[in-house]
């Protein structure tokens, strides 16, 4: 019989940081049910969203946890030196080890032989499935409606914007699906395959995968989380890949207010919002045209009157409906996507 699951969350110098730190924040605000305390040597003593942060694995022990989330993204998906120990202090605890990053623990010897003596598990979030493929054209046949998260650049809140429309969705009745296809959709969901770990030339076929799953598991409409950006110089192919294999009927198109380039760099300006819908329509996979139904925004950069102007001010440009669902609700945007949700 499996442990429940009782997170000690390791966030080690990151558990305030928004970027860094939003596998540790996701699993936060979507699985609060799990987790039971964080790890950050920098802030012991101190609370983070209600939770105790503690400054060591043995401090954490007074909380009984059963795993060990990795909840930090960092630069290139490695570990940064210190964390060696720490991941060793978690197995010898006993704790399973759920890792979101590139470098994967389970192919680790010396971490592998701990975790053997110890008998727990080391689970590599993003380390693709055997066997995946190109995709056979079930992407097409389902019969479920698919809505995908794209955006004008990474980490603005896709997965957090699909994982609001979700659970707007449930709430309201409808067979609705979150398809998790990063490591921290992965650790709230429990479920997915990490799309930006996969080969190239399967990533599409990875997404045919994950949505026919999404059905599989009762969804009739599958909220498919996006990754990546177009416009991104270095991650628009995982986008492209997504969109072409989740061959979505529609999109959501999610943007950070106020945001003018691409990662903060001048030289790959974002465009007008409208440029960026008829972008994302055009490249629709050709046997699944899809068009953008909504726009939604990340205003927590700014104050809620300007958030209103950002979001009157993109409707006007758009034509479409436009609203921040984290800030003020997903039920306008859930109102506009009906037709699509069958409600």
């Amino acid at each position: 019989m499996s442990r429940p699951r009782r997170l000690l969350i390791l966030a080690e110098g990151h558990s305030s940081d928004p970027h860094f730190g939003k596998t540790a924040r996701g699993v936060i605000r979507y699985r609060p049910e799990h987790v039971v305390a964080i790890l950050d040597s920098a802030r012991p003593g101190t609370t983070q969203d209600g939770f105790p942060v503690v400054g060591s694995v043995a401090e954490a022990a007074r909380y009984e946890p059963t795993s060990a989330l990795v909840g930090v993204a960092t630069q290139g998906g490695r570990f940064p030196p210190a964390w060696r120990e720490i991941l060793k202090d978690s197995i010898r605890a006993g704790l399973d080890v759920e890792n979101g990053l590139h470098e994967f623990v389970s192919e680790d010897p010396e971490l592998v032989a701990i975790a053997h003596e110890r008998g727990v598990e080391l689970r590599d979030l993003r380390k693709p499935p055997p066997g995946l493929n190109v995709p056979t054209g079930g992407n097409l046949t389902h019969g479920a409606m698919t809505i995908l998260a794209v955006g004008s650049d990474c980490a603005i809140g896709k997965m957090t914007v699909t994982l609001e429309l979700d659970r707007e969705a449930r709430r309201r009745g409808v067979r609705s699906e979150f398809i998790p296809t990063g490591q921290t959709g992965i650790a709230i969901a429990g479920w997915g395959i990490a799309v930006d770990a996969v080969v190239a030339d399967f990533i599409a076929g990875a997404a045919e995968q994950l949505v026919l799953e999404g059905v599989q598991r009762g969804g009739e409409v599958l909220f498919v989380e996006g990754q990546g950006s177009l416009l991104h110089p270095a991650y628009s192919g995982v986008t492209l890949g997504l969109i072409h294999g989740s061959a979505p009927h529609g999109y959501v198109l999610c943007h950070m207010a106020g945001e003018t380039s691409v990662d903060g760099d001048s030289r790959f300006p974002i465009p007008p919002l409208s440029e960026l819908v008829a972008l994302h329509e055009r490249v629709s996979l050709l046997a699944r045209p899809a068009t953008v139904h909504v726009i939604a925004l990340n205003t927590r950069n700014l104050r809620e009157n300007e958030a209103l102007r950002a979001i009157d001010e993109a409707e006007a440009e758009t034509g479409l409906p436009a609203d921040d669902p984290v800030r003020f609700g997903a039920g306008k945007l859930v109102d506009a996507l009906g037709p699509l949700l069958r409600t």
